[in-house]
């Protein structure tokens, strides 16, 4: 009986214990999720290191009084311009080899850094980035490039910016290179464990406004994402109204679309969509 009552009591001890961690580690996942999601680089950065003629640093201001730092070269006669949202992690520095593969076409191009990246105010949020590219959307406008003539480019995390400012904004174009259907079930994916989709508060739905975009679609996938699972590329891409194009690399990992291949794919789809493209 002693021992009965011995092993009841360890294995309450146990449960209790294992409830408590689960918890805690629960408690603390909720509370350090935006550090997890926005692992933004806060150096500022510099645009002379992307070495494209006619780039410069500017500042776009949002509807709630940031000035953000942003790299912007205006359109060549009659050329679109490329407005480009990164992913979640450092800043837009690390995107200068895209700067200067675009710079080769006479696009205009824009590589808006978010708030709380590369030097600029404000902490970033899902709601904060979409005032960011509003604000990035309002510039380019004062700087004679209208909604119609801009290209939609996002990657990663920032598709889900992208896709959001196509449901706001007539665009000429969006491009998607690693999509996910929301944040929330790329993290569930990763934490499987844990209550995710209940707990997190930046979700990026994209599966959810996908259907509402106007402007035609390129879907860019890597048959080797680990970071996002293809088959959410895939669901995008099936939930999305035409004109849309899907294209998936056997060798592309995640956002390395434009490195394994998808780059002449990329520009036969803006030839046939964009005027002037």
């Amino acid at each position: 009986m002693i021992f009965l009552n011995l092993l009841k009591g360890a294995l309450v001890f146990s449960l209790v214990f294992l409830g408590a961690t689960y918890v805690g580690i629960t408690a603390l996942l909720y509370s350090k999720q935006d550090a997890l999601l926005f692992a933004a680089d806060q150096t500022p950065a510099d645009v002379s290191v992307a070495g494209v003629p006619g780039l410069a640093a500017v500042k776009v201001r949002t509807s709630d009084g940031l000035y953000l730092n942003a790299w912007f070269k205006p359109p060549a006669e009659g050329k679109p311009t490329l407005l480009y949202f990164h992913g979640n992690g450092g800043n837009i520095m690390g995107r200068v080899g895209r700067v200067r593969l675009f710079a080769q076409t006479g696009w205009g191009e824009m590589f808006l850094e978010y708030r709380g990246y590369g030097g600029n105010p404000g902490k970033p949020s899902e709601n904060g980035l979409n005032q960011d590219a509003l604000g990035a959307m309002d510039f380019l406008a004062a700087h004679g490039v209208p909604s119609s003539r801009v290209i939609l480019f996002g990657e990663s995390m920032g598709t889900g910016v992208a896709v959001r400012l196509a449901t706001q904004r007539k665009v000429a174009a969006v491009i998607l290179d690693s999509p996910y259907t929301s944040v929330a079930a790329v993290a569930q994916h990763f934490y499987w464990y844990l209550p995710v989709t209940l707990l997190i508060k930046n979700r990026f739905e994209l599966l959810g406004r996908i259907d509402e975009i106007q402007a035609p679609l390129l879907v860019l996938q890597g048959a080797r994402d680990t970071i996002v699972a293809p088959a959410m590329g895939k669901a995008v891409y099936a939930a999305a109204q035409a004109p849309k194009q899907f294209w998936e690399g056997p060798r592309t990992s995640h956002i390395s679309a434009l490195e394994t291949g998808g780059w002449p794919v990329m520009r036969a789809f803006v030839a046939r969509y964009v005027p002037g493209g």
